[in-house]
């Protein structure tokens, strides 16, 4: 388990973009440590920023200090940019892996302690925690924003298989079904739309030019084939010397299953 703390943060915009990210790589707990502005959580920065969060008060925590934050924890992890007298960082990347592993065991809570925007993590705040850690940046700009700094820190840390929407396969137009779009496009814009020769072989030119290029799926010709219809279209692959399309393996195996079971073809 993890718990996100904040030291005195004063952007309602960084807490409201921190809540989200405690979300999207939870579960995560989030305590916020004498915030400087009282309004905070009810900033229209962090309205906006937290757009979505449910149950605000139960995740944003408010506390006075940072004993109390560490309640109940068993490890704290200390994230700075700056030397604290004789103590050691420890890089980021090297020691993520490990963390990720403690972090997600039911049996700890670890605690990620994240400086003010301004001042950081300060050295009284520095001592309470377990370990310092710091994120190497480029040496042109070696400040990372509050809730940035979080998100990494917290995707880094996340295990879990996750959510993905599915997504629809890519699966290109065939070389004749590319063919008889082009017919169809060049016989409804050439033939119908264009009013004059120059028109005309300007719109020839520029399905051409195109539609021989682009990387077009079957469901975008189906969809061109649809509007080319309702433009009074009546071409069909036989009419330009193309054999008739051939359904895919899965279409395929659709038609002949509807068919053994006395059913129309279902319709793509």
């Amino acid at each position: 388990m993890k718990r996100v703390v904040l030291m005195r943060p004063s952007g309602p915009r960084n807490v409201g973009t921190v809540a989200r990210v405690c979300l999207n790589f939870g579960p995560c707990e989030l305590r916020l440590v004498s915030p400087e502005r009282k309004s905070l959580l009810v900033h229209p920065d962090f309205e906006q920023m937290a757009h979505g969060v449910k149950e605000i008060e139960k995740l944003c925590v408010i506390v006075p200090d940072l004993r109390t934050a560490l309640e109940g924890c068993t490890h704290a992890v200390g994230f700075t940019g700056r030397t604290h007298d004789d103590r050691t960082r420890v890089d980021w990347r090297d020691h993520q892996a490990g963390l990720a592993e403690r972090a997600s065991d039911p049996e700890e809570l670890v605690a990620l302690v994240f400086g003010n925007e301004a001042m950081g993590l300060e050295k009284a705040d520095a001592a309470l925690c377990h370990e310092l850690v710091h994120i190497r940046t480029a040496a042109e700009h070696t400040s990372l924003n509050l809730a940035m700094t979080v998100g990494i820190v917290l995707s880094d840390l996340y295990t879990d298989s996750g959510f993905r929407t599915r997504e629809r396969g890519f699966r290109p137009i065939r070389g004749e079904a590319r063919e008889y779009l082009k017919a169809n496009l060049k016989h409804v814009f050439g033939e119908k739309v264009a009013r004059t020769p120059a028109a005309r072989r300007d719109i020839l030119a520029s399905i051409e030019r195109v539609f021989s290029r682009a990387e077009i799926e079957d469901r975008d010709a189906r969809a061109w084939h649809l509007m080319l219809r309702a433009l009074g279209s009546t071409l069909t692959p036989l009419d330009i010397g193309l054999p008739p399309a051939v359904p895919r393996a899965r279409h395929r195996h659709l038609a002949d299953r509807a068919k053994a079971q006395g059913r129309p073809k279902k319709k793509d």
